[in-house]
């Protein structure tokens, strides 16, 4: 099942529904369709009652094997409490999904709703004018980013990896404060890869749920016995800033001329551009989440620390 991506969020003129849903007891109307993927779309619904918008995301299950992947979500979501990722409203699955005698069921998210989109829609629009955002400003919501994905990595019983991590899957508050969206592709962060089979799996996962330019070096040539961490995140994560000097990942452009980005992922070499405007502490801080080999990757802790120590360093010198 493919996780749908917030990219999708076209404004697609009126959507004139009027579609009624009831969630848990709770009344929405359907206001206009955001996104759609393979498996899922989101709507924009009003709260009947309180008047309040939300963005309603629903997943078509034709199995039970589907539902237990979709309701993970939901798990997931509970077991991280950060004001930088998503949180979920409330829920209903409807339905009952059975293959045997073709049934579906649905499961409803009610999720809140950001206007401001992605943070890769921001990232559009500065793009249309090549206005770079000042770094000062792109290390406060980087910084942000990172508190999000701790509480990811520090989850309880055990730590998650979110494996999706990309601007599309930032969206921005009201106050710009970054929020991490889409969980779907969230699983436990530490695994033992123990055979061709363990590996074949991940990496037949990975190239489902993870985003090819943002996906780290070790998902496409899985290893027949070794250890995946949370620290594939923290490859995702140099991508994300990255993006967010530069407006794309550092393999978009090679995944636009149609070449090979596993290719470009496993050489290792990451073009910081020749014109760039920020510092070179910015580029080390780029260079120091995108090391080949996951074991000399930092922790987000590391990240935390070295982000904190570079906005000092910028207001010192301000």
């Amino acid at each position: 099942m493919h996780s749908i991506g917030w990219t999708l969020i076209v404004k697609r003129g009126c959507f004139c529904s009027k579609e009624r849903l009831n969630i848990n007891g709770s009344r929405y109307t359907v206001r206009e369709r955001l996104a759609q993927g393979g498996f899922s779309l989101i709507d924009l619904a009003e709260n009947a009652a309180t008047r309040r918008c939300y963005a309603i995301k629903r997943i078509t299950c034709h199995s039970i094997e589907d539902q237990n992947i979709a309701l993970r979500e939901i798990e997931n979501c509970r077991k991280i409490d950060s004001e930088h990722v998503i949180r979920v409203v409330d829920y209903e699955l409807i339905g009952h999904a059975d293959i045997v005698i073709n049934t579906t069921s649905t499961l409803f998210i009610v999720l809140p709703y950001y206007k401001h989109g992605s943070l890769w829609d921001h990232l559009q629009l500065r793009a249309r004018k090549q206005d770079h955002m000042p770094e000062a400003q792109i290390l406060q919501i980087f910084l942000g980013i990172c508190e999000g994905l701790l509480a990811i990595h520090e989850a309880k019983p055990v730590p998650l990896a979110h494996r999706d991590l990309k601007t599309a899957n930032i969206c921005l508050s009201d106050s710009f404060e970054p929020i991490i969206v889409d969980l779907g592709s969230m699983t436990e962060a530490r695994l033992q890869i123990c055979g061709q089979s363990d590996a074949q799996r991940l990496q037949d996962e990975a190239e489902e749920r993870s985003s090819i330019v943002y996906r780290a070096p070790e998902l496409f040539t899985v290893k027949t016995y070794c250890t995946i961490d949370e620290r594939t995140d923290i490859w995702s994560l140099g991508c994300v800033l990255y993006a967010m000097c530069y407006f794309n990942s550092p393999f978009d452009p090679i995944y636009e001329r149609g070449d090979s980005v596993a290719l470009a992922v496993l050489s290792g070499n990451v073009n910081i551009p020749e014109d760039s405007i920020y510092t070179e502490d910015m580029h080390d801080l780029i260079k120091y989440m995108l090391r080949i080999d996951p074991m000399e990757r930092p922790f987000i802790y590391s990240v935390i620390e070295q982000t904190h120590d570079l906005i000092q360093k910028l207001e010192g010198r301000v």
